[in-house]
């Protein structure tokens, strides 16, 4: 367990060839290079961790794809562009049945999928019936969003409902018709038109992937925020095509260039509360996700915290961990701090060759920091 009191932080940490102790350490100095005795320091225990965008599917897999997210996180915010889409109460309620009856214990927070022409009913009873947040798929920008929205204005009445009832709008943020490394870009304009129209509706720009998505939503004022996936955070093209190509990093929007990556790191390293993480763990089947044509999707529930914890070690933030995947996101959507807590230990651990029918990213690498489950 761990809890912050002004500039301390009580963690409880393990160390090499001796079991526990409690000990007390600056934030500002916090993780790395820090040595209690003699002994360097090789657990970190935070707050557990919520996932802010995240896919579970259908069918049989989708147990696999829960139980993976539920070992690591305590709630994780459910994408609703299943096939028939989650659009009405009836559905959401019947869907959030399913992820429970799989993983009993599991919280997870209900998405509905906006619809051209949705009325103010509609939403009012998505609501009552629990969800947190609408979800805006341009159509033909992802998987599942053939029948998405065109314009805002197609569902100007379910965003005013959703802004009279407090409920967050989530949008996939990207001009489908748009060269692809122009995509999100080239939606900010339709973004502000929304903020401009609706400006007491709280929005996330999720998993922002470039410089000017990043300047969008530093700019866009204190009800927009945006989610940060660790494909975005740590990768480029040139992991997904300059050698071989790698279908495992193949995501909308795809990853981008070294000059965006660097924007995305510097916003999430200023600790704004403005960026927190939203994994989009999309997983697909194995013959779908290598096939000819194949699936967008990057199936990161394994290796996203391992990732992150690395990310934050490297630049000497470890102490930003816990806002970054545990609090942000929470404060964001108004809901409690989980009370819960993982612990992540450096040593090595070896990413899954195989989850459920789907491979996951990074499937085979050996990363440096273990959830221990």
């Amino acid at each position: 367990m761990s809890t912050y009191f002004g500039k301390i932080f009580i963690c409880q940490v393990k160390l090499v060839k001796m079991d526990a102790i409690i000990c007390k350490v600056k934030v500002n100095n916090w993780f790395k290079g820090i040595t209690y005795r003699g002994i360097n320091l090789k657990t970190v225990t935070i707050r557990k961790p919520d996932d802010m965008h995240i896919h579970l599917r259908q069918g049989e897999s989708m147990k696999d794809y829960a139980e993976a997210a539920a070992s690591v996180f305590a709630r994780a915010l459910v994408m609703p562009n299943t096939l028939p889409p989650v659009n009405s109460a009836s559905a959401m309620t019947s869907y959030r049945r399913e992820i429970l009856d799989a993983v009993p214990g599991f919280k997870p927070l209900m998405t509905f999928k906006l619809y051209r022409g949705m009325g103010k009913d509609e939403v009012f009873s998505l609501k009552e019936s629990g969800a947190c947040t609408g979800k805006l798929y341009p159509a033909g920008a992802t998987t599942n969003s053939d029948d998405g929205v065109r314009s805002w204005k197609e569902i100007s009445e379910a965003l005013s409902a959703m802004e009279e009832s407090g409920l967050v709008l989530s949008i996939h943020g990207e001009k489908p018709e748009s060269f692809c490394l122009d995509r999100e870009k080239d939606y900010i304009p339709e973004l502000y038109q929304i903020l401009d129209n609706f400006p007491d509706l709280r929005v996330v720009f999720e998993h922002v992937s470039g410089r000017e998505g990043v300047k969008a939503v530093l700019e866009g004022g204190g009800n927009l925020a945006a989610t940060v996936t660790p494909q975005h955070l740590l990768f480029t093209l040139d992991d997904l095509l300059g050698g071989m190509l790698n279908p495992l990093l193949f995501c909308k929007p795809v990853v981008k260039t070294p000059y965006d990556r660097e924007a995305v790191q510097e916003a999430v390293l200023s600790g704004s509360s403005k960026f927190f993480f939203g994994s989009d763990s999309a997983p697909h089947p194995e013959n779908t996700k290598f096939a000819r044509k194949g699936s967008a999707g990057c199936y990161n529930t394994h290796a996203a915290i391992p990732l992150i914890t690395s990310f934050f070690e490297k630049n000497d933030k470890l102490d930003m961990l816990e806002n970054f995947v545990s609090r942000f996101g929470a404060e964001f959507y108004q809901l409690e701090l989980n009370s819960g807590s993982i612990s992540i230990e450096k040593s090595p651990y070896k990413v899954p060759e195989k989850s459920g029918d789907a491979v996951p990213f990074m499937a085979g690498k050996e990363l440096e920091w273990k959830v221990l489950i």
